[in-house]
């Protein structure tokens, strides 16, 4: 039996295949980064309308519930995108500080 939680996810992904599709058609999306959205919106519905296909891997694990090992791999993936865009970030702002450095030294002109 599908529950509202079920049928709203898939909703969602739904959704976020149109706007990745719209993302695409407006050129702001090369065709790699489109197939990998959308092969990831997929899986996210599948997962969505059949939680039981993660079974194996939760009784491996030893998670008690499906939901224990989502809100698991959400959190991680979470603290892995931190990372990323405080390394993204910390980059940018030592490019932007070595720029400003330059042209307050004369040596670059705006």
């Amino acid at each position: 039996m599908v529950l509202g939680i079920q049928i709203a996810g898939a909703l969602f992904g739904v959704f976020m295949m149109y706007y990745t599709f719209l993302k695409y058609k407006r050129k702001e999306f090369g065709s790699g980064e489109y197939l990998l959205w959308m092969v990831l919106w997929i899986m996210f519905i599948a997962i969505s309308l059949f939680p039981n296909w993660l079974n194996p891997i939760v009784s491996t694990l030893s998670f008690a519930r499906t939901f224990d090992l989502l809100v698991t791999v959400g959190f991680l993936f979470v603290i892995g995108l931190t990372f990323y865009t405080y390394t993204i970030v910390n980059r940018s702002r030592k490019q932007v500080e070595d720029v400003v450095r330059q042209i307050a030294m004369g040596k670059k002109k705006p």
